[in-house]
């Protein structure tokens, strides 16, 4: 059997490694048109602010580790078209433009996402970033290394990481959200809490602008020297990063004939099989299933990507295995302040047509007389009718994100909030209050859904 697999960043890789583990005598063969193959893109942000120097650290394995288990690597080699018809592909050689046919018996689609670019006005000029690539993050923190003043468009998760990179490194630092709030896809109630937060901390090294745009660039032969946005601002900087999000790469997919979901990534099945027979799909290009309403849902993130990645390879060596989905949990650090979410937000709730029942608590994430305990703001998101969980989010300076896992969770088993109110967490001063907040938070919720359901029926 030969299996073809297209991209080899995180799903493409983790694709190809569990099928040599799966098909010991099988021909495997990754196809990129990156320069490297099988990297953490999630870790760039951290590369750039000096956690580790050497951007090698990013590399999960080597071409020539893939080789000697037998996995043939293609860099900088460009897959143009599928002919499923004669299982065949179309590659053509970044370097030399040479192009030529190779064939498949099973193809696995990893093409991922590319970042979203706004039409800003003179956008082409030089020290202007995205951040996805190895490449990326090599020039953004050479040129970091020469920038007192940065520009930042995009206030979600990226936007976040590379604050801090940059605020870190002595850079000051303007990001610009043109929604009214940082990480909008949070409930409001829960994003405007960040930049109060980010404000309280920013001892003038950063600057947090909302509900304003940039619509033009100013420079030249040098590089980037303003932006200029909507709103009439002139911000000067020496470099700019563009991250206001990412669209799946499903072109190639589109053109042979495979089906896109509604999200507008490439519709699969549990086994991650599209709608032609021996082509499978994992990783940012392709919908999931949300396991929480079972909806399709484009969730482009590196845990998601090795997950999927894993199951399409079983399957396309002819094993069985099924990947039910995603619950949306996702978690970022912006200067010592954490954000996590997983399940629905009440927003997202809504175009669900699912009438909520919410809770914000504000907590220490330790017994209080414990010297590093630190607030936590907590919300979480049940069914009004059922009372079943359906979300929540944590944001502070403590533990939240272990909060969060624990709920995630929870909405994996399906469990009212009733029933997760009775969990036995652990406790100890070190660790957490008596009654932990995510309990604390669940208690009130209760009482308010109950009481909701008495009034009911009293009416």
């Amino acid at each position: 059997m030969k299996i073809v697999i297209i991209g080899g960043v995180a799903a493409g890789a983790k694709a190809a490694a569990k099928a040599r583990r799966n098909l010991r005598d099988g021909e495997i063969i990754i196809y990129t048109d990156d320069t490297h193959v099988s990297y953490s893109a999630c870790g760039i942000p951290y590369f750039i602010e000096g956690n580790f120097d050497d951007y090698k650290t990013l590399l999960v394995r080597s071409p020539e580790e893939f080789e000697a288990s037998g996995i043939k690597v293609r860099l900088r080699h460009k897959v143009s078209k599928i002919l499923p018809e004669s299982k065949q592909i179309l590659v053509q050689n970044l370097d030399n433009q040479n192009a030529f046919l190779d064939t498949y018996d099973k193809l696995i689609i990893a093409t991922g996402a590319s970042p979203v670019i706004p039409p800003i006005k003179n956008n082409c000029f030089k020290h202007i970033y995205t951040v996805r690539k190895i490449e990326d993050a090599i020039n953004i923190k050479k040129q970091m290394q020469n920038s007192k003043r940065a520009v930042i468009i995009g206030g979600g998760y990226i936007g976040l990481e590379m604050l801090e990179a940059f605020v870190k490194n002595n850079v000051y630092t303007t990001l610009i959200e043109r929604s009214e709030y940082l990480m909008p896809g949070l409930d409001e109630d829960m994003s405007i809490y960040i930049k109060e937060q980010l404000n309280l901390i920013k001892e003038n090294k950063f600057e947090i602008v909302t509900s304003d745009a940039v619509i033009e660039f100013c420079g030249n032969v040098d590089g980037v020297t303003s932006a200029e946005t909507a709103n009439g601002r002139i911000i000067d900087c020496d470099i700019v990063i563009i991250c206001v999000g990412v669209r799946p790469n499903v072109e190639l997919a589109r053109d042979a004939g495979i089906k896109i979901g509604e999200t507008g990534a490439i519709e699969i099945n549990k086994r991650m099989e599209t709608s032609i027979p021996d082509i499978y799909a994992c990783g940012d290009c392709s919908e999931e299933n949300l396991i929480i309403t079972n909806t399709p849902v484009w969730m482009p993130l590196g845990s998601v990507a090795n997950k999927s990645g894993r199951c399409a390879a079983i399957n396309a060596c002819g094993g069985f295995d099924e990947f039910e989905g995603v619950l949306l949990s996702a978690v970022t650090r912006c200067l010592k302040l954490t954000v996590a979410m997983t399940g629905l937000t009440e927003k997202a709730a809504q175009k669900y047509n699912i009438k909520t029942a919410s809770v914000i608590v504000t907590k220490f994430d330790k017994v209080g007389y414990m010297p590093d305990a630190k607030n936590i703001r907590l919300k979480l998101v049940a069914d009004k009718k059922t009372g079943k969980l359906l979300g929540g989010q944590s944001i502070g300076a403590g533990d939240s994100d272990k909060r969060i896992n624990t709920l995630a969770t929870a909405l994996l088993a399906g469990l009212t909030v009733k029933e997760f109110e009775q969990n036995d967490l652990t406790y100890a001063p070190p660790f957490s209050p008596t009654i932990d907040p995510l309990l604390n938070a669940a208690q009130i919720l209760k009482g308010k859904i109950e009481g909701e359901s008495q009034k009911t029926e009293l009416t």
